[in-house]
């Protein structure tokens, strides 16, 4: 998954996503402890991948926050 798939995303599937990674990354680590998992990379892969699910996520937030800031005007 690229940076540039989740920046194009909206907040509702961003957080669809991370339901989805956190819930595979589960299922994984279950996979792991019972001995059935095929490869064990896909942990990383998804662990990754939700880490930039959630970056995007915060950048986003960020960014809404300094629009929100901008237009009362500091004194």
């Amino acid at each position: 998954m690229e940076m540039k798939e989740l920046r194009e995303m909206d907040e509702a599937e961003l957080t669809e996503k991370e339901r989805q990674l956190t819930q595979e990354v589960f299922n994984l680590r279950f996979q792991l402890a019972t001995g059935r998992i095929e490869n064990q990379m896909r942990i990383r892969q998804t662990r990754r991948d939700l880490a930039r699910v959630k970056t995007v996520m915060r950048q986003k937030t960020i960014a809404a926050g300094k629009a929100t800031s901008q237009g009362k005007g500091h004194v």
